[in-house]
């Protein structure tokens, strides 16, 4: 058995998530349901974003996607494809302020791309310049240096549990969630993504 700051920090993270569910928006969810399903159907290209922790949970998002048979990238990566009128970009920023993701975001915008972000915050810069979004809870205070690149920089970490990590556990956990949606609503089976899942390590 898990004892000591491990198991008290375990309860905290999955007491958060749990409370989260009834704390996300369902229009919210299902307005981005409507996009990615729309996307499929049209073919449409799918960018995901995030910084640090939240590029990682971008990362696990989009593998999914994949094995749903979307055309999926992740913005960093030397392989991302030029961005098109009427593309999906998924933009992950639990304060809704890092510059990276901002900057990137307008960019999708400015060429017709149809942006959704998920944060913690509906009146941050990412939020507003969306099209849609969903509110994630998780950070219940936003740093004095707001840019993820510049506080690594800087050598500025937060807090372990109470800040950015509920965020990112909880978009984590969301994100599987929609992935098992989209299975049912597409008629995908596990199999169906077993057969696209990678084979080069087995």
């Amino acid at each position: 058995m898990v004892t000591g700051f491990i198991r008290d920090a375990m309860i905290e993270i999955v007491e958060f998530v749990k409370k989260s569910i009834d704390i996300i928006n369902d229009d919210q969810v299902e307005q981005m349901i409507d996009v990615l399903i729309d996307a499929y159907k049209r073919g449409a290209r799918i960018l995901v974003m995030g910084a640090g922790r939240s590029g990682l949970v971008g990362r696990a998002f989009a593998m999914r996607l994949l094995h749903l048979g979307y055309q999926v990238a992740v913005l960093g990566e030397t392989i991302v494809p030029r961005i098109k009128e009427k593309d999906i970009v998924v933009a992950i920023s639990g304060s809704g302020r890092t510059k990276l993701i901002v900057t990137a975001a307008e960019a999708a915008k400015s060429v017709g791309a149809y942006v959704i972000a998920i944060t913690s915050y509906p009146n941050s810069p990412l939020a507003q310049l969306a099209d849609a979004f969903v509110i994630v809870p998780g950070r219940t205070k936003i740093a004095k240096e707001e840019d993820y690149y510049t506080r690594q920089i800087l050598g500025i970490h937060e807090p372990l549990a109470p800040l950015g990590t509920l965020f990112e556990d909880t978009v984590m956990i969301f994100l599987d969630g929609v992935i098992v949606e989209l299975m049912k609503r597409l008629g995908k089976t596990e199999e169906d993504l077993r057969d696209v899942h990678a084979n080069i390590e087995l």
